[in-house]
């Protein structure tokens, strides 16, 4: 078990060779086992994904961007599959701090409505969605994200 609150603040990033799985329905969006997950303090893992190991000819970048203290600048993707338009479901860091180098432009995915699995567990999106971790069994909190957590 990892408890979110034994994550650094300023955050970590490491390598997973877990298999990381994005589907949208029965789709394949993303499937790799070379990762990296960021941690931070009450948070749960965050998973950024090489572009190589992601459908990218269903993602479009977006003009949004948002600015995270501890890994700079982060550019927007949206999925594109047939009719079903998912605005803003993922992120990445095209030029990070130098402590993310490591995720230099691999993406990140929002769950709800995608479905993302840890090694064949199906993980359940933070709550909140506005920092986009994934909870699995072996994750513990309380989580920052729900209602009455922005001041934590």
């Amino acid at each position: 078990m990892e408890s979110v609150w034994d994550y650094p603040r300023p955050p970590r990033c490491e390598p997973t060779a877990k298999r990381i799985l994005v589907r949208l329905g029965e789709l394949v969006i993303a499937d790799s086992n070379r990762a990296c997950r960021v941690l931070e303090t009450s948070h749960p893992p965050v998973y950024y994904i090489p572009p190589a190991d992601i459908r990218m000819d269903l993602l479009e970048a977006t003009p949004r961007q948002t600015y995270c203290e501890f890994k700079g600048r982060a550019s927007y993707w949206t999925l594109k599959v047939g009719d079903t338009v998912l605005p803003n479901v993922a992120w990445s860091y095209e030029d990070p701090t130098p402590g993310f180098a490591a995720i230099k432009g691999y993406l990140a995915f929002y769950l709800e409505p995608l479905e993302g699995f840890v090694d064949g567990e199906k993980a359940q999106p933070q709550p909140g969605r506005f920092y986009g971790g994934w909870v699995t069994k072996d994750i513990v909190g309380p989580f920052k994200g729900g209602p009455g957590t922005q001041g934590w």
